[in-house]
Formats: C-alpha cells, structure tokens, sequence
C-alpha cells in the first residue's frame, strides 16, 4: 500500500501578541537610547564651547602681550555712550570691521580716538578702504571667530548700536535673521580690576568689588532674543532674580568657594568669560565658563 504524505501550505506567523511584545520592546530601547544620544551631543558643544575660550584665552594672551593689558570691559566707553564688554571683547580680537585692532583705539563705540577721528575702516571716494595699515591682528581667524553684528541676534538692540560685532558660542540657540543659520549667544566678558579687593555677593554694586556685573548687564537685560523678538523679552537669570539685588546671582557663582579666608572669585586676577550654554540663558546650571563652573543658584 502506498503511503500518502499530507502536505500544508500553511506558514508559521507572529502573532498580535507576538508584534506588540516586539515593537513594546524597541519603542522602550528608543526610549532608553535618544536622552543618551543627547546626553553624547551636549557633552561634545561643550567640549566645542571649552576649545573656543581655549582659542580666545590665547588671543587675548596675544593681544596683552602686545599692549600689556587685558581688554577693557566696561560698560560704557570713554564717552559715556553703551559699549559693553562683550562688544570690546569682539573689537579686541578682530576689530570693528574684522579688519582687526587699532592701536589707537580707545574703547569708543563710534571707533573714533579722543579727537573724534575715525580709526576703522573708512570707505574714500574712490571706494577704496583706507588707514587699515596700523591695524593688529586679527588676534582669532576670522572663519573660527564665531563674529557677529547684534543685528543678527537682537531684532531690538536697545541704546546699542546694531551694527557691533560679538563672538559668539558654538551652541547655535539663535537663528540668524539675515541667514537663517543657527548661531550661539555672545560670549560675556569681564576683566578683573587687580586695584580692588573684594568679592561682595551681599552688595553687587560695592565699589570695591574685583569684578563689576554692569559690564555686561544691559546686554543680558536685552533678554532671550526668541522669547519675543519685536523686544521687550524676559531677562536672563544672571540679569534679575526674584528676592536679590541685581548682580546677586553673576556673585553667586563666580565665588570662589575654594577660598575659606575671604570672599574672592575665581580668575581674580585676569578674566572671566561666560556662555550661556545649551539652552542659551545665562545664569543656569548648563552655563560655560573659563573656570571651573559650579552653579550654586
């Protein structure tokens, strides 16, 4: 007799079940792997943001080499009118123009000396750029400078004129309104003054102070330029705090807490240079220094 073999055309098959137990599983490694990937992307800006103060603590290393002092950070300019430390930091390094520095040049806004001539590039009537020839620098490459008019950051740049230029972090929190490319925050900068003392978190404004938080203030109080870009936006942390005088917060952090003799900051002696970090407003715990940053509130 002949043996019959049944054949079957019927297939082994996931199940329902079987799908959703799989794709459960997958949705939960993806879950567990994007904050890792993020995690992995905001340690490398930082590595990025801390070869930047690497690049411009050699520059200025150049530049007070050459004219044996820091930059200037004040507030304001010899005449009175709004150049803060950010923007004499940028003309520092690459100039007004990105020609590079004047010799002469002394921390005006308009780029003129003290007798009101203008000391940056000058178009003649024949077009042609002039007294470019006593410049110095630029002390960083202008293509790894991160330059920037306020204009491409601020739709409103207050009693700043628009047109002064910034070195800017590498986070990219801003789109650049000219370009649409993404650009980061300007770097805050702040010399320390070696003839004074004290480090006074409880008064800001003592007169005494190493470094002075107004150097930089009414730029920080131009607020996160994405959070309203017609003006008028919330101000950064390190600008206004609920319950603390202004500047309490720039103290707070930049204390040297090392120190247990006396109130003294980090860097007391030279520099302080601030990102805002990540989420592009200064005064939180992601913000980058060219110190050993440990936010305290």
């Amino acid at each position: 007799m002949k043996s019959i073999v049944t054949k079957t055309n019927n297939k082994a098959a996931f199940t329902i079940v079987e799908l959703l137990t799989v794709m459960s599983i997958i949705v939960i490694l993806i879950g567990l792997l994007v904050p890792a990937l993020n995690q992995v992307k905001q340690f490398a800006k930082k590595v990025k943001q801390q070869a930047q103060f690497n690049s411009i603590n050699v520059a200025i290393e150049l530049f007070s080499s050459e004219f044996e002092s820091f930059p200037d950070s004040s507030a304001t300019g010899p005449d009175g009118g709004p150049y803060c430390g950010a923007m004499k930091l940028g003309e520092a390094m690459v100039g007004q123009d990105l020609m590079g520095f004047h010799p002469e040049s002394i921390f005006k806004s308009d780029g003129t000396d003290y007798n009101n001539e203008q000391l940056y590039s000058v178009i003649n009537q024949n077009n042609v750029v002039v007294n470019t020839t006593a410049r110095k620098g630029p002390y960083l490459p202008i293509e790894n400078a991160n330059a920037y008019r306020l204009n491409d950051i601020y739709e409103v740049t207050g009693n700043f004129a628009p047109t002064h230029f910034v070195l800017c972090d590498v986070f990219g929190r801003v789109t650049n309104r000219n370009t649409g490319k993404r650009i980061g925050m300007p770097i805050l900068y702040y010399k320390a003054n070696t003839a004074n003392n004290l480090h006074d978190i409880e008064n800001p404004d003592n007169p005494d102070n190493i470094y002075n938080y107004e150097d930089n203030q009414d730029l920080v109080l131009l607020g996160k330029p994405w959070d309203s870009p017609a003006g008028g936006g919330t101000p950064h942390k390190l600008a206004v705090e609920t319950g603390h005088q202004p500047g309490w917060r720039f103290y707070m952090n930049t204390w040297n807490d090392q120190v247990t003799t006396t109130d003294r900051p980090f860097r007391s002696d030279t520099y302080i240079l601030i990102s805002a970090g990540n989420d592009g407003e200064y005064g939180t715990a992601d913000d980058i220094c060219n110190f050993d940053w440990k936010y305290k509130q």
